[in-house]
């Protein structure tokens, strides 16, 4: 028997806890870009908690312009000379005498202006590991053995010829030593054919299966297309866990969201998902207040899953984003010379087109998951 599925936040709470989500984790972009640039001497004009209109601002020793705005949807950094998208200089101030180009962003050594680019992805993926790193040092890591306890009806694991008792030590030939390694290795490929190899009595035992592919719904009646074998284990214990076991669990949680992203992304464009699974900006809001409503913990938990695909997504070599000039970058390396103003502006253009189009598709996408069209 399922228990009864909770009631979604009101639309006030949903946008609430959706700014109170996405707005410190775009500044603490911003502030990584903003960090580096200041190690390496860039100066800053601006930095703005929000868009728009000023509400609020000091200017400090430095001449930076602190500001909170009057949309509060992110924010951004201004950089000194930084007065285009394609980052190249102006005429102007191509012009201008050595003293006075220094602090100028463009006329920077390329590997620092390549790092202070790359700080806001890499602070994204810093603020998740801090918070998985709290979570794994309040309440450990859970640990379970991969011996078969019970199955499912129906198992793909049972039809296959696998008993209680079988532990699971290899899948796809990469051995395993948890039950949360077999899951990673298993709930991303529903369909998809899987060979395990398994200790039973002390001798090896490799059969091969299809993964099932099940509707899994959360406290919402949310649904996701999972992997399942059918199986169950037993022994599952909480581990308490010190600062650097901590660390290392935190990385490798981040590098699992990260290529659970990536897979999910392939599988979208090999057509193995349906594009309906691609959320965008309304069904983050929906999930944000739902998270929200479970409790802080949940929330924070939830943060960090969507600071590494803010992360992932800002790394893509798109134009507009930090990948595309990160892309630049390493095509002047090679050249030893910028691409063309005109070639950078047609692809800041074209990749602006794309991101504008992309977030179009996934907006309506989430709209129609809402049914609010019946």
């Amino acid at each position: 028997m399922h228990p009864p599925m909770l009631q979604s936040p009101s639309l006030l709470l949903t946008v609430a806890a959706f700014l109170l989500m996405l707005a410190p984790l775009i500044v603490l972009h911003e502030l990584g870009h903003y960090l580096v640039a200041r190690l390496c001497g860039v100066r800053a004009d601006a930095f703005s908690i929000g868009f728009g209109r000023e509400l609020v601002g000091w200017t400090d020793r430095r001449g930076t312009r602190w500001k909170i705005s009057a949309l509060p949807l992110g924010g951004y950094v201004q950089f000194a000379g930084d007065m285009n998208a394609t980052s190249m200089p102006s005429a102007a101030a191509a012009a201008l005498p050595p003293e006075q180009r220094r602090g100028l962003f463009q006329f920077h050594p390329l590997w620092q202006r390549a790092l202070i680019v790359l700080a806001g992805p890499l602070m994204n993926l810093l603020v998740a590991l801090s918070i998985f790193a709290a979570f794994n040092l309040i309440y450990g890591r859970v640990v379970a053995v991969p011996v078969i306890a019970a199955f499912a009806d129906p198992s793909p694991a049972q039809a296959a010829g696998l008993r209680i008792g079988d532990r699971i030590v290899k899948v796809e030939g990469d051995a395993i030593a948890s039950f949360e390694e077999l899951q990673q290795k298993v709930a991303p490929f529903p369909g998809e054919p899987l060979t395990l190899t398994v200790d039973r009595g002390g001798s090896p035992v490799t059969v091969a299966l299809t993964i099932a592919s099940r509707e899994r719904a959360d406290e919402f009646g949310n649904t996701t297309r999972v992997g399942q074998i059918g199986i169950a284990v037993s022994g599952r214990q909480i581990v308490r866990v010190g600062p650097a076991e901590a660390v290392r669990l935190a990385v490798a949680q981040s590098v699992g969201i990260a290529r659970l992203t990536v897979t999910g992304v392939h599988q979208i464009f090999a057509g193995k998902r349906s594009v309906r699974e691609l959320g965008g900006p309304v069904k983050m809001a929906q999930l944000s207040g739902q998270r929200l409503t479970l409790g802080w913990a949940e929330f924070v938990y939830f943060a960090a899953f969507i600071s590494i695909n803010l992360a992932f997504i800002n790394l893509l070599p798109i134009p507009a984003l930090d990948g595309g000039h990160l892309a630049f970058y390493a095509a002047e390396a090679v050249r030893r010379k910028p691409l063309g103003v005109r070639s950078q502006e047609w692809a800041f253009r074209t990749g602006l087109a794309f991101v504008l189009a992309l977030m179009l598709f996934v907006t309506i996408n989430d709209l129609l998951s809402l049914d609010l069209f019946g």
